[in-house]
């Protein structure tokens, strides 16, 4: 009876098993699956102006809408145009390195968990991955709860009588209205999650026409019933000297903390890239344009604002569509509708790039053996439900700003990525031996970690660590201040700094002379040990042997006679 019981039991896990490739064996089985793979031919499908859309769907959100408030409003206030050079500035920068990152994956067709093998180890990896999972897990509640905000004005604009409808929840965090739009919007996301990600471009596309139409005609609306521009475009900066240089340095980096998740995982979208220049400019241009363009009419409506209603600017977008809805006649309620629609639509937009997608490759990278990213993306909005996000939104431990901070840290991978493959390997990665669980795979290191990874990981924190104790609340010396003022360059030039001096001087295997990216060769790779007798390395079936040896006369250096 026991035999039978586990072998039912044996029966179902290896129903939940996803497909494999035959052959692999238990270790590679932690490895790889389809979904870890590089993205074959037919899966590319990313052209560059789907990059553009994607980039001009994602710029659509509160939080791009509301980036500048904290730079104008308060007693060290910055102008209105200042502000507004300081989002140029910022995402211009996020740009550069989301094309740094994004080019791995779109040379190589490989997510951001598989990048993350050749700096930190086959199974050091793990660790950044299981980060990233777990914020966007967390966002991924928090960014629902924003959702369905927009599904209670949506609801409010066709039925004003749910604005009080009736509350029998029992946290005082929340009410039954405020609940039921955040499950309606969680609920009807659920879709989007299940299609593959080459096929998702769809969605953005969408999004890059509907929501910022529906941006611009609430710019109009707001000015026309302003009659102007309101009194934001002609308040002076409250800054002067240093302070004024401070605010404006703290207006930047914040742009950038606000794209740094982005930097880390470009590669889960970059990978399904057609060619590698399709990811290349259509990323470096259209960020800091569609940013700053979404900013601005952020700027204007809520400078608008002030006039209509008087008092301060209302930043929020929703709360304002919100005052919009008090005696509007029908054709007003219309027009909320469908401005709150376009809002929603893009925060599905905004959870799904950010949030689901990424958190899928992630686990689909911690036990790939049972998950996909579908299965993966399902995990996060379970968890972003049970999270009961209302709780953490409603406390006043300065939550959100934990959450804005941490992201910060990223840099610190992004740090050891980027001096990886741009300085370390110049380019040169051999795909295979990333899936590797062998102990003379040039990426298992020691015991499939890789101390100098980890190192400049480590001393990438630790430059921004008392800045960030200070950032959630707690009194801290003032250079250390200043340094998290420069949050995310310190953490990134300490943490790649780091990496390359200890791969100086303490040489890595599998690196080259000269810049050999060889990525071209990429189509459908098999895994498996035995594929590399009798089978190309990079490339099954295709009939161009890939000569090892060439490598090394090109200026490769291998595995056990490797330095850099």
């Amino acid at each position: 009876m026991e035999r039978l019981r586990k072998s039912k039991a044996r029966y179902y896990v290896d129903k939940l098993a996803v497909p494999a490739e035959p052959g692999l064996t238990n270790a590679q089985l932690m490895l790889t699956n389809h979904d870890l793979k590089p993205v074959e031919p037919e899966r590319r499908q990313w052209g560059p102006w789907n990059f553009v859309g994607f980039w001009i769907a994602d710029s659509f959100n509160i939080n791009t809408w509301m980036i500048s408030s904290s730079m104008i409003s308060g007693d060290n206030g910055i102008s209105w145009w200042q502000s507004w050079l300081c989002v140029w500035i910022g995402y211009s920068i996020s740009g550069i390195f989301i094309t740094l990152t994004g080019r791995i994956g779109a040379t190589y067709h490989i997510s951001f968990p598989v990048v993350c093998r050749s700096s930190f180890g086959v199974w050091g990896s793990l660790w950044p991955v299981f980060n990233r999972a777990a914020m966007a897990c967390i966002w991924y509640g928090v960014q629902a709860w924003i959702g369905g905000q927009c599904v209670t004005l949506m609801l409010r604009s066709i039925w004003s009588s749910y604005q009080d409808l009736p509350n029998s929840f029992p946290s005082e965090s929340t009410n039954t209205r405020d609940y039921v739009s955040f499950f309606l919007f969680w609920f009807f996301s659920l879709p989007a999650i299940w299609f593959p990600v080459h096929k998702i471009r769809h969605l953005f596309t969408v999004k890059a026409y509907f929501a910022p139409a529906a941006g611009v005609a609430f710019f109009i609306w707001a000015i026309l019933k302003a009659h102007g521009l309101g009194p934001i475009v002609h308040q002076g900066s409250k800054a002067t000297g240093s302070a004024l240089g401070w605010a404006m340095v703290k207006g930047i980096m914040s742009s950038i903390a606000n794209f740094a998740t982005l930097i880390v995982n470009d590669p889960d979208f970059a990978r399904f890239a057609r060619k590698p220049k399709d990811a290349k400019f259509s990323q470096l241009f259209s960020i800091p344009i569609s940013f700053a363009v979404t900013s601005f009419i952020g700027i204007i409506v809520s400078s608008s604002s002030a006039v209509i209603y008087g008092g301060a600017p209302v930043w929020n977008p929703l709360d304002l569509l919100g005052r919009f809805l008090e005696g509007a006649n029908s054709g007003e309620r219309f027009g909320v509708f469908i401005i709150s629609a376009s809002f929603a639509l893009a925060q599905l937009g905004t959870n799904i790039a950010a949030n689901s997608v990424s958190a899928g490759t992630d686990m689909t990278a911690l036990l790939p053996r049972y998950l996909n990213i579908r299965r993966g993306g399902y995990i996060c909005a379970i968890v972003g439900l049970a999270m009961c996000p209302w709780n953490l939104l409603s406390t006043s431990n300065n939550f959100t700003t934990y959450l804005s901070a941490y992201s910060v840290f990223l840099s610190s991978i992004a740090g050891v990525m980027i001096c990886d493959y741009y300085i370390v390997r110049k380019g040169y990665l051999q795909i295979r031996d990333l899936y590797s669980a062998r102990q003379s795979s040039p990426y298992y290191f020691t015991f499939g970690f890789h101390w100098r990874g980890y190192t400049a990981y480590i001393c990438g924190i630790l430059i921004n660590i008392v800045g960030f104790v200070g950032a959630i609340g707690k009194k801290v010396p003032a250079g250390a201040t200043y340094i998290y003022n420069l949050n995310f360059f310190c953490g990134f030039i300490i943490a790649s700094g780091t990496y390359y001096l200890l791969c100086r001087y303490f040489p890595i295997p599998a690196t080259s002379d000269r810049w050999m990216e060889v990525g071209d060769e990429v189509r459908n790779p098999s895994v498996a040990y035995g594929a590399e007798n009798g089978m190309d390395a990079v490339s099954e079936g295709s009939g161009d042997k890939y000569d090892m040896n060439k490598d090394e006369e090109s200026g490769v250096r291998q595995r056990n006679l490797g330095t850099f």
